[in-house]
């Protein structure tokens, strides 16, 4: 797992595909309970994940993903019933999940002494233009700072003029390398505009790195998913 460590009570990491419990196609830290993995790995694979922030499984919330903008405040042990793409809490030891194999995962924190809140999102091709980081940013309504998780880089992400279109039109026609999308350089740009001033990017990319990470592009289906977790340090239950 990676580690990211911003100023605050945060505990926050970005997971790989090593250390779980889950074979095959999946093996072995797949995150995705909808992914056709044997549920009770997956759950395994979760607490384990958890543990890796002092956070307890049975508390964890999560989206159903749907590339949308909708940011919800996280309810504690809610597990893929809410559409949504963002998760944000204020509240100590509640850890958020969001679920990614080759769209971003980002996670966002108050600072600057403001109270302590985070956010994870889910930030695909559709969801980066739709606006979801600024929905996002807004939901912590405060000073922020981001990390941009592992995603399929602009070394590998082939995308056909529909594509690649809107986001010349958005970002400009350097967005587009040989014919490739740069999702990370789009994804800091909007953190940018929406006002975020300290960012990280780990600038990893999932379908160049088959043993850290799984990648729907590489591998089509079955295959797992990995994601952002993150939780505000303090009242683990």
């Amino acid at each position: 797992m990676i580690r990211w460590e911003p100023t605050g009570p945060y505990e926050i990491v970005f997971t790989t595909r090593t250390g779980g419990v889950s074979e095959g196609p999946y093996a072995s830290l797949n995150l995705g309970r909808k992914t056709g993995d044997d549920v009770e790995r997956v759950d395994e694979n979760r607490r384990r994940a958890c543990a890796e922030i002092g956070a307890d499984a049975a508390r964890l919330a999560l989206n159903y993903q749907v590339h949308s903008t909708l940011v919800h405040r996280a309810q504690e042990g809610e597990r893929g019933g809410v559409q949504g793409d963002g998760l944000w809490t204020d509240e100590p030891g509640l850890p958020l999940l969001a679920l990614a194999a080759d769209c971003l995962p980002i996670v966002l924190v108050r600072e600057n002494g403001a109270a302590p809140a985070v956010c994870v999102l889910h930030a695909g091709r559709i969801g980066l233009l739709a606006g979801i980081v600024e929905a996002g940013v807004t939901a912590l309504d405060g000073g922020v700072a981001a990390a941009i998780g592992p995603s399929i880089g602009p070394c590998c992400y082939e995308v056909g003029e529909e594509v690649a279109a809107p986001y010349r039109e958005r970002f400009g026609a350097g967005i587009m390398r040989g014919g490739k999308l740069d999702l990370w350089h789009a994804a800091e740009r909007e953190l940018r505009e929406a006002g975020v001033a300290q960012i990280e990017r780990l600038d990893l990319c999932t379908a160049c790195n088959p043993d850290l990470f799984f990648s729907h592009r590489r591998d089509g289906k079955p295959r797992g998913v990995q994601g952002v977790l993150a939780s505000i340090a303090g009242d683990v239950r």
